[in-house]
């Protein structure tokens, strides 16, 4: 039997680029997450224009609720008329590999269910977004649309049934809709063997290759085991914290050297094996780490660009490359070198989905641990290691020496980011409005030593639609190519996180091996004293450096 169950709009509900995040409690409150759920389907339709119900994938990445909501977005389904909903077993689903099942059954789009690398929880953080069609992140003129729907909705429908066994692969009849619960690795694995040469990362690890992966309790746990451990041979344990866990073991799975600390010294330690690397919440993000060397992600989309063609899937070139504003100009390098097309971004794996499907580019990233390609529209952090792990076959050099040559080659941009977070609100935008309204001033000023020689708060008119993009993040060029981003990121669920982003190229012979940090120390001075740091937030040092 199908209700119509009586709501009132629920304010504060707008999904920003990763969808909508809260703390669990709020998805857990009465009438919360059905009142979203419903506006999905109210914009993107549970039918067709010829009433066919529509087919969609659903999963996520295992954390507190995850389980729950699944079900209540079935009963939802199937109360709106949809046809199909495939679903990961155990409610299971990374990110990439939910944007692969959207692509490799044509469906409607999909639901994923995560925060990404936020912690998770009773008492932690939830999150909701919707995928495309093409397998990517709804364009911001439909998560509007899903917000300004959540302030006029007055009721939901829900298909009053039992729970379905989501626990069974298998197919379920949910009040005339097929539930078909599918293994969330299979398809996303015999992926990876079409694009990556995995004779070749067999007799690496026959030969004594050893890595360490930190899934970190989250969802790329059970692929990396499968991937690494089952079909490429590499030893059994290879994989730590591989068990996706609902607060991922009280771990904050954000895949960087300050919450991956326990694979940090283990990479920086006496024995250390060949090659490590850590995902996220729901496998979008990695982080690449050699035998004593970090290799930043910035760095990292370089030297993809630079040896993708090592890999099979990749072989016959790359079409360009893409990577977000505040995403280091390393790859730039590498895209003029080979004489392709490059593009810079605003922040959002959306803008990299229209230049995936026109076929402007092939490669693509962002500073906050997210690579991708165009095999599906989202960043995907194992299809990076893979990609890494390609590069290190062929060649056979370590990390460290594959880093030495691209910086003897490109020159080497020094890059760090530093954020702070959990600022009031109210403070952090105080400090964009001052900054902002100082551009004007600031070129040719001299600031420890450097000449500014831009400074804008970056726009971005996509090349596909179209589409512009205003106010994406303030930007302070220097002369010789140091760099100062600043930009408010959405991603928390507590006040806001002030990234800053810090840029220094040194273009060699001299000056490729310094420390990162001491590098970019003029560079770290020159942004506190431009945005008046101490003076808007009362901080002097940040909570993360990555």
């Amino acid at each position: 039997m199908i209700t119509t169950i009586a709501t009132q709009p629920i304010a504060g509900q707008k999904p920003g680029t990763s969808g909508l995040r809260k703390k669990t409690p709020v998805f857990m409150g009465r009438h919360y997450l059905e009142n979203f759920v419903q506006a999905i389907f109210d914009v993107v339709g549970a039918r067709s224009e010829n009433g066919a119900g529509k087919t969609f994938v659903l999963g996520g990445d295992g954390r507190y609720f995850n389980d729950r909501a699944a079900q209540v977005i079935c009963r939802m389904a199937a109360a709106n008329g949809a046809h199909r909903v495939i679903v990961g077993q155990g409610a299971l689903l990374s990110t990439p590999a939910a944007s692969h099942l959207i692509r490799l059954h044509q469906t409607d789009g999909g639901i994923i269910l995560s925060a990404s690398h936020n912690p998770g929880g009773p008492d932690e953080d939830f999150g909701i977004k919707f995928n495309m069609p093409n397998g990517g992140p709804a364009p911001e003129g439909v998560t509007e649309a899903m917000y300004q729907r959540t302030t006029e909705i007055t009721d939901y429908k829900m298909l009053e049934a039992q729970d379905i066994d989501l626990s069974v692969i298998g197919r379920h009849d949910l009040g005339g809709m097929i539930v078909d619960v599918v293994d969330p690795v299979a398809d996303y694995a015999d992926l990876m063997e079409t694009l990556f040469d995995f004779d070749a990362l067999r007799a690496l690890f026959a030969g004594g290759f050893r890595m360490r992966m930190d899934s970190m309790c989250a969802v790329t746990g059970p692929y990396a085991v499968e991937i690494l451990e089952n079909r490429l041979g590499a030893a059994r344990g290879t994989v730590t914290h591989a068990a996706p866990l609902p607060d991922f073991g009280g771990m904050h799975p954000d895949p960087n050297p300050t919450w991956a600390h326990e694979l940090m010294a283990e990479m920086m330690g006496d024995a250390a094996p060949d090659f490590g690397a850590a995902s996220d919440g729901d496998g979008d993000r990695n982080m690449v780490v050699g035998r004593g060397v970090y290799v930043s992600p910035s760095d990292s989309l370089a030297v993809l660009a630079a040896n993708a063609h090592l890999a099979p899937g990749y072989a016959r070139g790359l079409a360009g490359v893409a990577r977000s504003m505040p995403t280091s100009a390393a790859a730039d390098r590498v895209a003029d070198a080979l004489g392709i097309a490059r593009y810079e971004t605003p922040t959002g794996w959306k803008f990299f989905g229209n230049l995936l499907d026109a076929g402007k580019v092939t490669l693509c990233g962002e500073e906050s641990f997210g690579t991708g390609s165009d095999h599906v529209r989202e960043k995907d952090g194992l299809w990076a290691i893979l990609l890494w792990l390609n590069i290190l076959a062929v060649r056979k050099q370590s990390v460290a020496e594959i880093l030495t040559d691209h910086w003897a080659t490109y020159g080497r941009n020094y890059y760090s980011r530093h954020d702070f977070e959990a600022i009031a609100s109210d403070r952090a935008e105080a400090l964009m409005a001052a900054l902002r309204d100082s551009l004007a001033s600031l070129p040719g000023q001299v600031v420890e030593g450097m000449t500014i020689a831009a400074a804008d708060d970056f726009a971005y008119t996509d090349p596909v639609d179209g589409a512009v993009s205003l106010k994406q993040g303030v930007r302070i060029l220097f002369a010789g190519g140091s760099r100062i981003v600043l930009r408010l990121s959405g991603t928390g669920t507590e006040g806001a996180t002030l990234r800053v982003y810090l840029e220094r190229y040194a273009p060699g012979p001299d000056g490729l091996d310094l420390d990162p940090q001491d590098a970019l120390a003029p560079v770290i001075r020159a942004a506190h004293a431009l945005a008046r740091l101490a003076e808007f937030t009362g901080r002097t040092e940040p909570n993360v450096v990555t």
